[in-house]
């Protein structure tokens, strides 16, 4: 089990991250291509994904074992701002640092040659390091990045409201089932046993697409602290065949002709930051039964994600929605 211990000023400082980390969602992506399981959400990008793998992974392998332990100079904080920022962070490791995490991968068994031999020559593997990632970034990530964008959006917003409903600690109880918060301690179950103290710190809660059944946190006490943990699933269920995780502009194609008309636009505007159900009839005066169609063929043409929280649903703008709507392109 993994116990984070906050301060009261810890509380005072917990936040939510503004947007996906593109490293972390790499990383824990290459865990998802390795994993046969939640076939319905990743079965198809799996396919998808190795079709386009034309480059070499083996260090990527090595690197990133199938469970356990992985270095965490692959995840600095500097990937919270973009991934040109994070790779440039990752560029400037210092050996020493690098050389001390690749002997905790090694850890426990004997380090095969490989490792040895990439640990040996430190800084100078970072190239073909960076361009492993960089390619495998391209054919995993990125062409479902708009997607991964919404779902991270639409956690925010539910998240968000719990601050506002009720503080840090309504935030923290409102996490995954995984995550149980009491205060103040927040547990997670975990492969290992392990205490984190915060000191004062505080902790970003960083919502991952691709992160899974357990939340995730750096090996290094010193590093400033991170939640990593997995964005509630969409309302709707998958399509069979991981359709959820297929690039959008190919669902999109197929329902953007149902948005049609005034209603739809006015109903999508009034969203806005996020909106349950009852609160989207009430601000574009339609009823219950006619904001709930709306908001699922707005959901289905990729305009809208929809989570639950509690016994209520929260509707939000996706970047495709935003989009259409700064452009008035929704309107007919």
């Amino acid at each position: 089990m993994l116990r984070i211990h906050f301060t009261g000023v810890d509380l005072a400082r917990v936040r939510m991250a503004g947007r996906p980390d593109a490293l972390w969602e790499t990383i824990l992506s290459f865990h998802r291509l390795r994993d046969r399981r939640d076939a319905r959400l990743f079965g198809e990008w799996r396919t998808e994904t190795r079709s386009r793998l034309n480059s070499e992974t083996r260090t990527l392998g090595m690197l990133i074992p199938s469970r356990g332990y992985f270095p965490d100079f692959l995840t600095p904080v500097e990937g919270q701002y973009g991934w040109d920022v994070g790779l440039d962070a990752l560029r400037g490791i210092r050996p020493e640092r690098m050389r001390r995490e690749l002997q905790l991968l090694g850890a426990g068994a004997p380090m095969t040659p490989r490792l040895r031999e990439f640990m040996d020559a430190g800084e100078k593997q970072l190239p073909r390091l960076m361009g492993e990632l960089r390619a495998y970034h391209r054919a995993a990530v990125e062409p479902y990045w708009t997607h991964i964008q919404a779902q991270i959006e639409a956690e925010r917003a539910a998240r968000g409201r719990a601050l506002l409903d009720g503080g840090a600690d309504e935030l923290l109880d409102s996490l995954p089932p995984m995550l149980r918060w009491r205060a103040p301690v927040l547990e997670c179950d975990y492969p290992v046993d392990r205490d984190v103290r915060l000191r004062g710190r505080g902790l970003l809660l960083q919502p991952s697409f691709f992160c899974r059944r357990t939340a995730v946190t750096l090996h290094d006490p010193e590093l400033p602290p991170v939640l990593v943990y997995p964005a509630a699933a969409q309302l709707a269920s998958a399509p069979a065949g991981g359709e959820a995780a297929r690039p959008v502009e190919e669902q999109r194609q197929r329902t953007l002709g149902k948005l049609v008309g005034h209603t739809r636009s006015v109903v999508l505007r009034a969203i806005g930051d996020g909106a349950t159900t009852s609160e989207l009839a009430r601000r574009a005066g339609v009823s219950l039964a006619s904001a709930s169609q709306h908001a699922c063929v707005m959901r289905e043409a990729g305009l809208v994600t929809t989570l639950r929280r509690g016994n209520a649903v929260l509707h939000t703008v996706t970047p495709l929605g935003a989009a259409l709507l700064k452009g008035g392109a929704v309107a007919s």
